[in-house]
């Protein structure tokens, strides 16, 4: 699932997030943070969008802040604008986990996450990883090697709260992954996962965003286990266009306790486009070592 944090998913756990909440600001003075922690407080009256679809896009000028899902784990609660597409991707990322003798390292190439705007408050997901690389090296014996396309997961985003402004904003996500994954890379099974992402105004340039979820994962012989995992995340603008978030995770009930620390940057290059890095780093021993990424979104 998006949210697995076995090494690794899009971006760090599937997913996820950079960059402004829909705050009514020009774009001189768009958040370069992640969206669950930028600035939510809006001024401005909230324009009546409600009209807007996919086949009746909503104008340039109603258009929320860039807002995407990614790069931090905390998922966004924003959608995207009716009739608007949204491309989120890393360049590529690499991971490195060691655990009870046996090293892995994997690399993946441009997974993405497309996005579109379906109605003002509700938008539709697909996340594809197009290839991926797993390295197994045990300390004493032969060692496996897996390479090819990646499970697909779907996804729907309605927005509950704050989806144009206000100092919180709520969503509800629904999440089905398929094992589209050549060879020993997917269980084989599908997993589903429903999640509630959350977005404030700490104040003094500061946001803070929360994601909770629950996932069921297929667990072998055990069948489909609930796993329950919680992400809290806060940043703040450096400059006009440069932004920065730290963040914690937690997962219980796919074996032992898994919790990792992650930080970024993101840079907006202009509206409608914004770049991201980070590096994820286990702070529990059944956690992935580490995982550094880069990526970009793009608003179409």
């Amino acid at each position: 699932m998006t949210h697995s944090y076995k090494i690794f998913g899009l971006a760090g756990a599937g997913a996820l997030i950079a960059a402004g909440m829909g705050n009514g600001t020009v774009w001189a003075a768009t958040p370069a943070v992640s969206p669950a922690v930028a600035n939510a407080a809006a001024t401005a009256p909230t324009p009546d969008k409600s009209g807007y679809t996919f086949f009746k896009p909503t104008p340039d000028a109603l258009l929320r802040e860039l807002t995407t899902d990614r790069p931090d784990a905390t998922e966004s609660p924003f959608t995207v604008d009716a009739g608007r597409v949204q491309w989120e991707m890393d360049f590529a990322n690499y991971g490195r986990n060691r655990l009870d003798g046996v090293r892995t390292t994997e690399w993946e190439v441009a997974p993405f996450n497309l996005r579109l705007g379906l109605t003002h408050n509700v938008e539709a997901g697909v996340f594809v990883t197009p290839f991926r690389r797993e390295i197994e090296t045990p300390r004493v014996g032969p060692g496996g090697r897996n390479s090819g396309f990646g499970d697909v997961t779907l996804r729907t985003k309605l927005n509950l709260l704050g989806n144009d402004g206000g100092a919180w904003a709520v969503g509800l996500m629904a999440d089905l992954k398929l094992p589209t994954a050549n060879g020993g890379m997917s269980n084989g099974k599908c997993e589903g996962a429903i999640t509630v992402p959350v977005a404030f105004d700490l104040g003094g340039g500061w946001g803070g965003g929360a994601m909770t979820y629950l996932e069921l994962r297929y667990m072998g012989a055990d069948g489909q286990r609930a796993v329950w995992g919680n992400t809290v995340t806060v940043g703040r603008d450096l400059t006009e266009k440069l932004g920065a978030f730290v963040e914690l995770t937690s997962e219980a009930g796919d074996g032992a306790h898994v919790a990792t620390f992650n930080g970024g940057l993101t840079f907006a290059l202009a509206r409608d486009v914004r770049l991201d890095g980070g590096v994820n780093l286990g702070i529990t021993r059944t956690a992935p070592d580490a995982q550094v990424f880069v990526g970009l979104s793009r608003r179409f």
